[in-house]
């Protein structure tokens, strides 16, 4: 399978445009490798080649994906991201460490991060809860894009009114994070939990504001009417 990763890489390199590539670099604070593609364009190749491979097993596409995550490029990911959500309806329990690796050992951007999480691990959670436990391990993790990870794939569920108890414990061990990613993170949980409990999360936010990172706390009401936003964001 190894030529359909060539071929890939040859149509990436060759449809790459250096203003795309420059423009795409300033969305990042980290130092990020990207052919120069825009999104729509990656989207097509991820699939156009899952054509080629959709009568393959789960482990087959996760062997590909692993060889895309390699790479350290951008689009390559987005790709990876792509493909292991393509297999969704053959997900196992256990397939939760191999998306913990991936975040730990290639994850070093947002958008990695959010897209493998928003879609593969926030699926797997709603189809195994139990692995809610280890998200809740991954935000007292030392490395700062499981922090995220561990908010973020929680994004879908909690637009749905899922896990309600386990967003407000994960935003809780979240509250104070020094990083910004990791902020923006688990106030965009909050954001999209508050679609569905609206007062349980204006609750939340009026008894940490006082010491709740304004990042986080801006994220968290966005979504709420002007009143209770005058309220969370008093002094």
């Amino acid at each position: 399978m190894a030529n359909v990763i060539d071929s890939i890489r040859r149509e990436l390199k060759e449809k790459a445009d250096e203003k795309t590539r420059i423009s795409g670099e300033r969305f990042f604070k980290e130092e990020v490798k990207i052919y120069g593609l825009k999104s729509a364009a990656t989207e097509q190749i991820a699939k156009d080649y899952y054509k080629t491979i959709s009568d393959k097993s789960k482990d087959v596409v996760f062997d590909l994906c692993e060889e895309l995550w390699r790479s350290g490029y951008l689009e390559e990911s987005g790709i990876a991201c792509i493909w292991s959500f393509n297999v969704h309806r053959q997900y196992k329990s256990g397939d939760m460490k191999l998306f913990e690796r991936w975040v730990d050992k290639y994850v070093r951007n947002w958008a990695a991060c959010d897209t493998l999480c928003n879609h593969s691990v926030g699926t797997l959670v709603e189809m195994y809860p139990d692995k809610i436990a280890d998200l809740k391990r991954w935000a007292k993790s030392k490395n700062l894009w499981m922090r995220r990870a561990s908010a973020v794939s929680l994004i879908i569920p909690a637009r749905k009114g899922l896990f309600p108890d386990d967003i407000f414990e994960i935003a809780e061990t979240l509250l104070m994070d020094e990083e910004d990613m990791v902020r923006k993170g688990y106030g965009w949980m909050l954001k999209a939990a508050s679609q569905a409990y609206q007062q349980k999360v204006f609750g939340f936010v009026m008894r940490h504001k006082a010491v709740m990172p304004r990042t986080a706390l801006r994220y968290a009401i966005e979504k709420m009417p002007k009143d209770l936003k005058a309220a969370a964001m008093t002094k």
